[in-house]
């Protein structure tokens, strides 16, 4: 056998023992008489002695001859080790070694394996695999593991079975760009991954599955940020005979389930938010309650003055910056230079500082008294110490800008605390979102959403003003997980789809396997999709998923490691009867 012991469960009750490790070598430290190396694997790190008199002197000179990362067995006796180190599980023990085997040699790695390493991402990408021997990488993982594991223990404790469904599948025109995959057997035609398991899960509710679960992957071609991979990991679920009240009672306790046996953390009761409360308050419908600074609408405090800025825009809005007085007119320019980048696309900001003695000074004190700016300092729930920052202009664009300098500046005075957690659901989203390019109306979440009871009416009335029975779950200002109750109705589902600009014709062509089964008596249903990889990283502390899974993409959707996407050679091309275009 490799070994009879791993190298992180070695302690004083072992001393005396003859044991057997394998593992990577960490490190070595020859003294000349005497030597020892730090063996590593997946459980820990143990001590190897090796001298002239108790071991022999051909094992210390092979010590001499080995490298880092060179995989070895060695056997030995567990002694009492001299000076002891209270930082890691076997400080107390070392092992004098009387055997050494060298299994396979290594190059000299391209970046040092451990916890402080000195490889910058992208070499690290390339060479992933070293990348998850060392501890954060590894112990990222290890964690998804947990939580995967908890996930689907608490699901089958409530009756939910496990079902795959299938990857290759038709692409759709909802949604984000498919991925597609040419078929060999049926010439110019094309399966696509699925973006979610979406249909297939309610045709398993058809069925009389009633409570179905799945950990799947899914995948979209689209442009990525630095928190999307092109693959991507979702917890997905769907349940029958329910409201939307039994789904959010069962995923809140799943999510609860979680906090306690990730975290342990007694979550109370999560609280709940409509979509325009979320919008009037934080500007987003994923709002991070964690920190104050809610939004303070002051059109009536402020467009009764000269300021035309003020006076012509849709909606003048600020926050109150805790603390923000401190900063200085510099400090502050930076702060409005942040704003007008691209990525934001404020035109500038206002700003009121509240000074200790009660008094106000603004940017535009010529048109503004201090009774005005005592009343800004009243609708954004300002203090004596604060700064209290001013956007204005169109209501969307507004709220988009306002929200993204909230969580600036929530992130640098430190309020995004990564071992808080702040669970709320979000409900009542609008059914339908107006494209303004074209004029047209597509769901905000996928077109077998069902409208709120009793809305169905207003679809060809007043489409945008219809609700939909949609929730989404955020932690932390991130949607971790979205669903909602699907329509069970064919009927509906054909309103639905003309309002969506579907033809009868197409909407048969992509759905009409939907629409023939909810012919057979389709249950009312629902359900939600967690997003694994996000879950974990806020679980974990984190907000970036890529260290939470084995082998990510880069922000290009290559796998560096592996050289992918690639070129294809002419004769698959010509079994596939592609062509690439000039």
């Amino acid at each position: 056998m490799y070994r009879s012991n791993t190298c992180g469960e070695l302690n004083a009750s072992h001393i005396g023992q003859e044991v057997t490790l394998s593992g990577w070598i960490q490190k070595i430290r020859d003294k000349g008489f005497v030597a020892w190396i730090d063996l590593r694997d997946r459980y820990g790190i143990t001590q190897l002695v090796f001298d002239e008199d108790r071991t022999s002197k051909e094992l210390l000179e092979l010590t001499r001859t080995l490298g880092r990362e060179t995989v070895i067995q060695i056997k030995g006796e567990v002694i009492e080790r001299a000076s002891k180190n209270k930082n890691i599980p076997t400080g107390e023990i070392e092992v004098l070694v009387s055997k050494l085997t060298v299994l396979n040699e290594s190059l000299l790695p391209p970046f040092t394996i451990e916890d402080e390493t000195d490889g910058g991402e992208d070499i690290r990408m390339k060479y992933r695999y070293l990348d998850i021997r060392r501890n954060p990488v590894k112990d990222n993982l290890i964690f998804r593991h947990k939580v995967s594991m908890e996930v689907r223990k608490y699901l089958s404790d409530q009756g939910f079975i496990d079902v795959e469904t299938p990857y290759l599948i038709k692409s759709t025109p909802e949604g984000a760009r498919d991925f597609v995959v040419p078929s060999r057997m049926n010439e110019g035609q094309f399966y696509a991954l699925p973006q979610s398991p979406q249909t297939f899960k309610q045709l398993l509710m058809v069925g009389g599955m009633d409570k179905y679960f799945q950990i799947v992957k899914c995948f979209r071609d689209e442009d990525l940020r630095a928190d999307r991979q092109p693959e991507f990991t979702q917890i997905d679920c769907e349940m029958a005979f329910v409201e939307q009240e039994d789904i959010l009672n069962t995923f809140e306790g799943l999510t609860k389930h979680l906090l306690k046996e990730i975290k342990g953390i007694e979550a109370d009761n999560f609280p709940r938010m409509t979509f325009d409360e979320a919008m009037k308050r934080y500007g987003n419908d994923k709002p991070d309650i964690r920190f104050g600074m809610e939004f303070g609408k002051l059109n009536k405090v402020a467009q009764h003055k000269d300021f035309n800025v003020f006076n012509s825009a849709e909606l003048v809005v600020g926050i109150a910056v805790p603390g923000g007085n401190s900063y200085t007119r510099k400090e502050i320019d930076k702060l409005t230079d942040w704003l007008k980048r691209p990525q934001v696309g404020a035109l500038g900001m206002v700003y009121c500082r509240c000074n200790e003695d009660g008094t106000y000074k603004s940017s535009v004190d010529k048109f503004y008294d201090q009774e005005d700016l005592g009343k800004w300092a009243e609708v954004t729930g300002a203090n004596a110490g604060d700064l209290i920052c001013v956007l204005s202009g169109d209501t969307t664009k507004v709220r988009a800008q306002l929200s993204a300098l909230r969580m600036e500046m929530a992130e640098r005075l430190g309020l995004r605390k990564a071992d808080e957690f702040a669970p709320l659901w979000v409900i009542d989203f609008p059914l339908l979102e107006l494209d303004e390019e074209t004029g047209n109306y597509h769901a905000m979440h996928h077109p077998f959403t069902s409208p709120k009871p009793g809305q169905l009416e207003l679809l060809d009335t007043n489409p945008g003003e219809v609700k939909a029975n949609a929730y989404d779950l955020v932690l932390n200002g991130n949607e971790i997980g979205g669903g909602s109750i699907r329509i069970h109705d064919k009927e509906i589902q054909a309103t639905m789809f003309k309002h969506l600009g579907f033809t009868p014709e197409e909407a048969k062509a992509q759905f009409g396997f939907l629409m023939d089964a909810f012919q057979y008596g389709a249950p009312p249903h629902g359900g939600i999709a967690f997003g694994l990889d996000r879950l974990v990283s806020i679980l974990g502390g984190q907000e970036t998923i890529r260290d939470f899974i084995a082998f990510p993409k880069n922000n290009s959707g290559r796998d560096v490691m592996i050289d992918a996407p690639a070129n294809l050679d002419e004769e698959q091309l010509k079994e596939l009867n592609l062509k690439l275009g000039i």
